[in-house]
């Protein structure tokens, strides 16, 4: 059965999962509705892309059967307390950054709600979506919410302690892996090839090794190996990224973005 997803707050994530789920056949015309601060930008950034834009927080909640929380981390509390009566046969789906479940509890006891993260692949249904494992969903909602996020791509259930280095990986990982398609691009163009076939080359090896990685559960270690012969040039390549500190760089990285903590 359709269900009528409501966004409160329509930034680029939330743009972003409208559109997967468009894309997906999720949700058709009507199906998807939005409120925001901003009533002139909302309606900018909804129009032609099928979702309904409404004025007020209360109109999203009671047009809608899935709630999205997907405002600024600041200002959950602001918006969801006076929505709380609204909210009690709702399934509220946050994606606020810090908002767990125990967080939430203590904001909207008695409501339904669970804690995500998506990344901004989503749009294409390419995304990975974590799922705090902690949450107080019926079973019946639960079902709902993890076929709508199935939707979006890759749903992973993980520990709440363990949202933080996920989303890292999965939600930081893309302007990382952007960078290195970049980079990819630029050696190419250094030797010849035109840009956009350098991208899409690029583009398209990334999207293919890590298709080939989940479904087959290989070690990336062996996938490397596998097409590094003795004396070639690959491992010749795989040398230079050795001395170069890439996978110090990419841990560190990783490092970094934990130490905001």
């Amino acid at each position: 059965m359709k269900q009528k997803i409501g966004f409160l707050g329509f930034g680029s994530m939330a743009q972003a999962m409208a559109a997967g789920w468009r894309r997906s056949g999720t949700a058709g015309e009507g199906e998807l509705l939005a409120c925001a601060k901003h009533w002139d930008k909302l309606c900018v950034c909804a129009e032609g892309s099928g979702v309904r834009p409404c004025r007020t927080p209360e109109d999203v909640v009671r047009l809608s059967d899935v709630i999205v929380v997907a405002v600024k981390p600041h200002l959950v509390e602001e918006v969801l307390e006076p929505l709380r009566p609204l909210l009690a046969e709702k399934a509220v789906v946050s994606v606020a950054a810090g908002w767990l479940c125990e967080r939430f509890e203590a904001l909207l006891p008695g409501v339904h709600h669970i804690s995500i993260m998506p990344n901004t692949p989503v749009r294409i249904c390419q995304g990975v979506i974590l799922m705090e494992d902690r949450h107080t969903l019926t079973e019946a909602q639960a079902a709902q919410v993890r076929a709508l996020l199935e939707a979006l791509g890759l749903a992973e259930t993980v520990e709440g302690r363990l949202m933080g280095i996920g989303g890292a990986i999965s939600g930081c990982g893309p302007a990382f892996a952007s960078m290195f398609l970049e980079a990819l691009g630029d050696a190419g163009v250094k030797h010849g090839l035109p840009r956009a076939a350098a991208y899409r080359l690029a583009a398209q090896m990334m999207a293919g090794t890590g298709r080939l990685q989940l479904e087959t559960g290989e070690h990336p270690g062996a996938m490397k190996d596998a097409v590094c012969s003795p004396a070639g040039t690959t491992i010749l390549g795989v040398a230079t990224l050795e001395r170069g500190g890439m996978r110090a760089a990419v841990i560190d990285a990783i490092d970094a973005t934990q130490s905001r903590k």
